[in-house]
C-alpha cells in the first residue's frame, strides 16, 4: 500500500483534470480525492497498491488531453483509510 500527496501545476484547471482523475483512480482501485487550488493547481491524495499508484502517477505527469503540466510534486504521506475517490 502507498499513500502520496500529488500537487500538480501548468494548464490543470478547466481541462477535466478531476474528472478524468476521477475515472482513473477508479480503474485502479485507489482512493483519495482530487481538488482545485486557488493558486491554479490541482491537489491530489491517493492511496492505493503501489502498481496501481505508480501508474496513476505516470498518468498525472501528462494530464487530459487539453491539459499542459509544468510541474509534479510528490509526497509519500500516512494513509488515511479513504474509502473511496472523490472530487473535493
Amino acid at each position: 500500500m502507498r499513500s502520496v500527496e500529488i500537487t500538480i501545476r501548468g494548464r490543470v484547471q478547466g481541462v477535466g483534470f478531476r474528472y478524468y482523475a476521477l475515472r482513473l483512480a477508479g480503474e485502479k482501485h485507489i482512493t483519495g480525492y482530487i481538488r482545485n487550488k486557488p493558486d491554479g493547481s490541482v491537489f491530489i491524495e491517493a492511496e492505493g497498491v503501489e502498481e496501481d499508484i505508480d501508474s496513476f502517477l505516470v498518468w498525472c505527469r501528462q494530464g487530459p488531453p487539453r491539459a499542459r503540466v509544468d510541474e509534479l510534486i510528490i509526497t509519500d504521506c500516512s494513509p488515511a483509510g479513504y474509502l473511496k475517490f472523490d472530487i473535493r
